[in-house]
């Protein structure tokens, strides 16, 4: 039988659906070295290959963040350009994550696409992650706090109820005195 590669093993199947995704992390973690077999992923064609694989990343940052430390400058530089809700929404948890692991300019370019994302997504999802990222970062950066204090006061009025929502939650943990000056 002939062995499947990763992205074969993440094509097919329901878009909305997990697909072989859960397997695919458990070989990467038995096999680290085939970190990077999966990462190529991202560079698939297909829009579902690469859902699945932003869902493996984020099961592998999980368990073991130090697997994608070495690929932070590809998710800054390469994999932000791709134009796929998921992938964005990924960033946002992936950088958060992560953070304690960025240099410094690597943390200023993560800011920088999670600004982009806040203020020209209108995937629901997008937005939501990137608000819990930013306003948890902003929680400790003042510069980014006023930056971001006004797209939250937007979003609180958004007609969806869960960006509604978070925009109001992620409004309050920067207004509580426990937020650095």
């Amino acid at each position: 039988m002939k062995k499947r590669n990763f992205e074969e093993r993440l094509t097919g199947g329901h878009p909305n659906s997990l697909g072989d995704t859960v397997a695919v992390v458990e070989a990467v973690l038995k096999k680290p070295e085939r970190f990077g077999e999966l990462f190529d992923c991202y560079r698939s064609d297909d829009e579902v290959v690469r859902l699945r694989t932003s869902n493996a990343m984020k099961r592998i940052a999980r368990e073991n963040k130090a697997l994608l430390v070495p690929y932070l400058d590809q998710l800054l530089n390469e994999v932000s350009k791709i134009p796929q809700p998921s992938v964005h929404w990924t960033l946002a948890q992936l950088f958060a994550r992560l953070k304690e692991d960025m240099s410094g300019a690597q943390l200023r370019q993560a800011k920088k696409i999670l600004k982009k994302s806040i203020a020209h997504a209108s995937d629901w999802i997008v937005l939501n992650m990137t608000m819990d990222t930013l306003s948890e970062w902003a929680r400790e950066d003042a510069s980014l706090r006023r930056w971001l204090m006004p797209f939250l006061n937007g979003l609180q009025d958004d007609g969806r109820k869960s960006v509604s929502a978070k925009a109001q939650k992620s409004l309050a943990k920067l207004t509580k005195p426990s937020a650095k000056a």
